[in-house]
């Protein structure tokens, strides 16, 4: 049968072992699932005969032994018939089995590939619409893009349409304003015509047939003949002014009074706006010279005097002392410089000491018994001879048994019998050394805080650097935040730049600046070009100084540029500077922008604010405007139409020019002819006792034919440099040299070496190179105490002598207490004599950023480090150093808080931070620095740097952001201080403007309103700080469109600020005029004079508007008093002091004495001056309002009839200012029934 192996495959089977045990037998497999079939037994029987016959004849077959295969086949077969028979019906089983299972997956295939199909037609069909909605998409897409591009087109029409929409109404109001000044004129010519037609009339000449005329002007009464009407006038203290016209006529009148303004006609006293207080200061001014250097520069300048037996008790005070006064002036933003020299027995210092004395602030004398001769002329100079009353000191040991020598004496005596205009305090001291010594430095730090610096409360250790405090000046201006040293650097720099000893040729360039303000709207800017060093400076800051004194009127807005790169350079600082001056000047508080793009938009719109409402011309001067960076770009105002009162003069060097403004108006400086430039010359070698020979002035003839040697500057240098080789007896050698330069700069290389060899020894020498390198490489310049302490092996003495050979050669000056290079030629030669290597540069600045990092690393964070070391990192382009220092946050708010946005800006955009990752950083430095807070001290110090970060956010425009901060600073304060502290309020109004900017209305309303809750608890009703509340509400619901509320706010807000002017006077230059009341009160101590009479009469002034009514009392009673020695009892200027009394009585409630001192005014003005004089219609008005005011009607009426009378004889019965003058009178009689 064959093998059972042959039946099936092995694998799957079921192994079935033979039973029977024979040898013979073969395991069989039978398959479980596969029944066997006959044809394969059949195909086993024939391969089994085939093989049995293939065995032969000769084989046997097997036998029952041996297992053949026939016999064990069936008996194989014929023993498993139950097995087959239970495999036959298990097969039949797994067949049915096998058919459902079959049938149910051909269903289910068959199911499925339904399913396929239709989810392919449902495949089919989402992709016939994902392809539609794609192009739909597409469609959409670039429908957007078009509208987008449509967007923009019609926005760049509409702001092309806005522009020329702007443009338009500027010239139409240029056209109006015109029209309107034409019309003034004719008006003012016709009234002029009236006056002299009358005057003829007085005379008995006949003009015109009064039959033909319906008026009764001929009948009018005039005054005598060869009297003068002029126009009734407004008036303050001393300006007499008309019963109320003068509010609608504003003219001036030029007589003795102090100023002129418009009146409150019910007030009993004048009311002084911010014109008069303008033309106040103009008056001031010129009664003496600008202020001392030592007064208003940013430096306290101590000189220090000693002999050899006080030389300790001076140590002691340069070591104990000395460090303390510096941190004090440091932290209230001055230097401090204790000046000493050692003992010149040679006088080889003679001159430098009495340089130093003349700059000094203070000058301390320590002496005991004996004085020296040689310090004799030091102590004339500084004690006897001190001509501006500057403060002194001296401080005198004593000693038991032992006798000051008479020198010592006859010093103390004629110190001593001075008047008081030398200020000479002198202390007598016996015992201890230390005390006395601790006693001169608490002399010294009162003198400093009140006579120098000119604090009233001196109690300012309490100030910290970066506080709100030590910014007073962010009082005064709301939410402006500007830096006063920009303002004083400017004030120096004018002063610097008109002092000059020779000025020639200027006559021509003046009238044509004359005839620029003359010239009818609209005139182009005018641009004064020249080459370096060719005098428009010069020309420009004198011609201000006319403009001044001729016109008071005229506001004039100046910027000086310094070197490029330098603060004074930067487009935003200029334009914010210009905007504050014109905010101030419109008696605004609205908050300025401090983003440069928005503050260019601004500006001419306060230009075109202020033109509107001033009633004198507008200049803005801007010097070397070329300096500036991307100029074009930063001053595109300049190109607009200027409003019509408005003048515009800007100076550039000829070759720097920006092609566009070429074609403006220009007035070119011309070199000096040769003739003057040797005159020039010549004088300044006159100067010093130098006289050139013949043959030395042709030569010098000869020199000067180029434009390059007839050079303003060249020639004042080439002088210069004659008369120093005089004093040195080497002329001939110096002029040899001078005639080998061809040019400023060649000029200049040269003085630096003759300094440099005039020099004492290398060190000095040295250390002369490496000054000028730093103040070459620093952002601003270099002070003296920070050269002293970079240098600590240098002298006072080496110092001085350097700066005083520096500065007479025209190479460093002082600005801000700081050295810079005069002119623009100096820096350049420094920087081509001693910086030509590629290292030498980083090395310098590297040498000032050591220094500054020092100061930081011990907590000083000054406004000079501020400055100086990120501007310094970033010329390195050290980008992680810059970063870290903008991270130290003493250092951004010092930045921030004085206004230099746009320069720390500029530093993150420079270290590639967006505005998002800049708040990140401060955000992180702040938490990590409120870790280590602990104290009342260090929480408020945090909240006014949380305040700085919000405000600095809310600047950025990052709103959302900036009130995280603030809300912080407003929970610190609320728990440090108290709820209801002043600062609180500051916290909610800074937290109320980012509302406001962020048009949630009702919360910044909320907040404002208990910020001017606080505020008048704390301050009071007529603080400014409620005026600054009361007008941020007031622009809060302008906003709104609740114009009626926001009139409220705004009226209570002028008046309150109407009375703080009257108070304090011009925001900018009330310190500095205060300063100036002081040196003016020292100055009339002197002799009687009618000039100094008229001092204490505007000094008296200035002390009302200051609300200090009893010392303005007695100035004015001074006034009178010497008039009345001087000039007589009946002169007008008595009558104008008796005038003053009366008004400050009057405002004092004093009427009875009122009244008397108006009488008597009344009475010398009738007598000396015109019936219808200005002053004496001033008289008589404010005495008949002060009779209304006491009762007595029946003294009134008079006076206001004359009144009318007055009226009538100066404009004509016509004139509408009679008819004031009746309807008051009219009012008077009613009052009487």
């Amino acid at each position: 049968m064959g093998t059972a192996s042959s039946l099936v495959s092995p694998a799957g089977g079921e192994v079935i072992e033979d039973t029977y045990g024979a040898g013979g037998g073969e395991a069989c497999e039978i398959p479980v699932e596969v029944k066997p079939k006959a044809r394969l037994l059949r195909s086993s029987f024939r391969r089994g005969a085939g093989a049995a016959a293939g065995a032969g004849p000769g084989s046997l077959p097997r036998g029952t032994g041996g297992g053949g295969l026939l016999g064990a086949s069936f008996k194989s077969t014929g023993s498993s018939v139950p097995e087959l028979e239970y495999a036959a019906a298990e097969y039949e089983r797994l067949k049915k089995e096998y058919e459902i299972f079959r049938v149910s997956k051909n269903q289910e295939l068959l199911s499925m590939g339904r399913r396929e199909a239709k989810l392919d037609t449902e495949n089919k069909r989402l992709r016939a619409e994902l392809q539609a909605l794609q192009k739909t998409y597409q469609k959409i897409l670039r429908e957007k893009e078009s509208a987008l591009e449509a967007k923009y087109q019609a926005m760049e029409r509409a702001a092309t349409f806005e522009h020329d929409r702007d443009k338009v109404k500027r010239q139409f109001k240029i056209f109006r304003e015109t029209k309107e000044n034409e019309i003034q004129d004719l008006l003012r010519a016709k009234r002029e015509l009236e006056s002299k037609l009358q005057r003829l009339q007085a005379q008995g000449i006949q003009v015109f047939d009064p039959g033909e005329s319906d008026s009764d002007d001929n009948c009018t009464d005039v005054t005598a003949a060869g009297t003068q009407c002029e126009y009734w006038t407004g008036g303050a203290l001393g300006s007499e002014p008309s019963i109320g016209s003068m509010i609608q006529l504003q003219q001036s009148f030029r007589g003795p009074e102090f100023a002129h303004s418009s009146i409150d006609v019910e007030g009993p006293f004048a009311n002084v706006n911010r014109d008069d207080w303008d033309i106040a200061v103009a008056s001031l001014l010129q009664v003496t010279p600008l202020f001392s250097h030592s007064l208003w520069s940013n430096t306290v300048r101590c000189y220090l005097i000693y002999t050899d037996e006080t030389q300790p008790e001076m140590d002691l005070f340069l070591k104990d002392y000395s460090p303390k006064l510096k941190r004090m002036c440091e932290t209230m933003g001055y230097f401090f410089h204790a000046v000493h020299f050692p003992i010149d027995v040679e006088n080889q210092y003679l001159t430098v000491r009495k340089w130093e004395i003349e700059k000094s602030s203070l000058v301390i004398l320590f002496i005991h018994l004996t004085l020296p001769s040689l310090l004799l002329e030091d102590c004339e100079e500084a004690f006897l001879k001190n001509p501006e009353g500057k403060p002194r000191l001296i401080y005198h040991r004593l000693e038991d048994g032992k006798v000051t020598s008479d020198s010592v004496q006859q010093l103390i005596d004629q110190v001593s019998n001075l008047n008081k205009t030398n200020k000479a305090k002198i202390i007598d001291h016996s015992g201890d050394p230390a005390e006395g010594v601790y006693k001169t430095y608490i002399y010294v730090e009162k003198i400093i805080k009140q006579d120098i610096l000119g604090f009233e409360n001196t109690d300012l250790e309490t100030k910290d650097l970066g506080s709100e405090d030590s910014l007073p000046e962010e009082d005064d201006f709301g939410d402006v935040l500007w830096d006063i040293h920009d303002e004083q650097e400017q004030m120096e720099t004018f002063q610097q730049a008109s002092n000059s000893a020779h000025e020639l040729g200027f006559e021509k360039y003046y009238q044509r600046l004359n005839d620029l303000v003359a010239a009818p709207a609209p005139t182009p800017p005018l641009l004064v070009s020249g080459g370096p060093g060719s005098g428009k400076s010069l020309l420009l800051s004198k011609w201000i100084q006319l403009q001044q004194k001729n016109s008071p009127n005229t506001l004039i807005l100046s910027h000086f540029v310094g070197r490029p790169m330098s603060t004074s350079s930067e487009s935003s600082l200029i334009i914010k500077r210009l905007t504050l001056k014109l905010m101030q000047h419109s008696w605004s508080v609205s908050t300025l922008t401090l983003d440069p793009a928005k503050l260019l938009e601004e500006f001419p719109r306060w230009l075109e604010k202020l033109s509107a409402r001033h009633q004198g011309s507008v200049i803005i001067i801007i010097d070397s405007i070329d300096q500036v960076q991307q100029v074009e770009k930063h001053m595109k105002w300049l190109i607009d139409p200027l409003p019509v009162n408005v003048r515009v003069i800007v100076s550039v060097n000829v070759e720097t020019c920006p092609p566009a403004w070429r074609l403006w108006p220009t007035l070119h400086l011309d070199p000096l002819n040769p003739k003057d430039a040797k005159s020039i010359i010549i004088a300044e070698c006159h100067s010093v006792d130098i006289k050139l020979s013949k043959e030395q002035e042709k030569k010098l003839e000869r020199h000067c034919r180029s434009a390059a040697t007839c050079n303003a500057l060249y020639v004042t240098l080439f002088g210069k440099m004659i008369a120093r080789a005089g004093r040195a007896s080497n002329l001939d050698k110096i002029l040899h040299q001078c005639f080998q330069c061809q040019d400023t700069v060649s000029l200049y290389r040269l003085v630096l070496r003759s300094i440099q060899e005039s020099m004492a020894n290398d060190m000095d020498k040295e250390l002369m190179k490496q000054i000028l390198c730093l103040v070459n490489v620093s952002h601003n310049g270099v002070s003296e105490s920070e050269l002293m302490e970079l240098y600590p092996e240098m002298t006072w003495a080496v110092l001085t002598s350097l700066i005083h050979s520096l500065h007479k050669m025209c190479l460093l000056t002082y600005g801000c207490g700081l050295l810079k290079f005069q002119h623009l030629q100096a820096w350049e030669t420094v920087r081509l004599e001693y910086l030509e290597g590629t290292t030498i540069i980083p090395s310098y600045r590297q040498k000032l950023i050591n220094y500054f990092t020092v100061q930081l690393s011990q907590d000083r964070v000054t406004w000079r480090s501020a400055d100086e070391l990120p501007w310094l990192f970033q010329q390195q382009g050290s980008k992680q150093k810059l970063h870290d220092c903008l991270l130290n946050l003493f250092v951004s708010q010092n930045l921030y808080k004085r206004g230099h946005f746009a320069e720390l800006l500029s530093y993150w955009q420079f270290v590639g931070k967006d505005k998002s990752a800049m708040a990140a950083e401060y955000f992180d430095s702040l938490k990590q620095y409120e870790k280590n807070c602990e104290g009342e001290e260090n929480m408020i110090c945090l909240a006014d740097l949380y305040e700085t970060l919000g405000r600095f956010l809310k600047d950025l425009g990052l709103l959302s952001q900036a009130v995280v901060p603030l809300q912080r600073s407003l929970e610190i304060r609320e728990t440090a201080l108290d709820p209801d502290h002043p600062r609180v309020a500051q916290s909610l109004h800074q937290l109320a403007s980012v509302y406001v900017q962020w048009k949630k209305f009702g919360n910044a309303e909320q907040l404002y309103k208990q910020a001017l809750e606080i505020s008048e608890n704390a301050y009071g009703a007529d603080h400014p700080q409620i005026a600054r509340e009361l007008e941020a509400l007031a622009t809060l619901y302008q906003k709104q469109n609740k114009y009626e509320q926001a009139e409220h706010f705004r009226k209570k807000s002028f008046k309150i600020r109407q009375k703080a002017t009257r108070r304090k006077g011009n925001l900018y230059g009330f310190a500095l005029l205060r300063r100036r009341a002081l040196q003016l009160e020292e100055l009339t101590l002197g002799k009687d004079t009618p000039d100094n009479a008229r001092t204490l009469n505007e000094l008296g002034v200035l002390y009302y508007l200051q609300n200090n009514l009893e010392t303005a009392d007695q100035f004015l009673k001074r006034s009178l008093e010497m008039r009345e020695r001087v000039l007589g009892p009946d002169h007008p200027d008595c009558a104008q002091s008796l005038n003053n009394l009366a008004a400050l009585c009057n405002e004092k409630k004093q009427y009875d004495k009122a009244e008397e001192l108006y009488e008597r005014a009344l009475d010398i003005r009738r007598r000396a001056l015109a019936p219808d004089h200005p002053s004496l219609a001033y008289t008589v008005k404010h005495l008949a309002i002060l009779y209304k005011k006491m009762g007595k009607l029946d003294k009134a009426v008079p006076l206001y009839e004359l009144a009318v009378e007055i009226r009538q004889k100066s404009f004509g019965p016509k004139h509408p200012s009679v008819a004031t003058a009746l309807v008051n009178l009219a009012v008077l009689h009613s009052q009487m029934l």
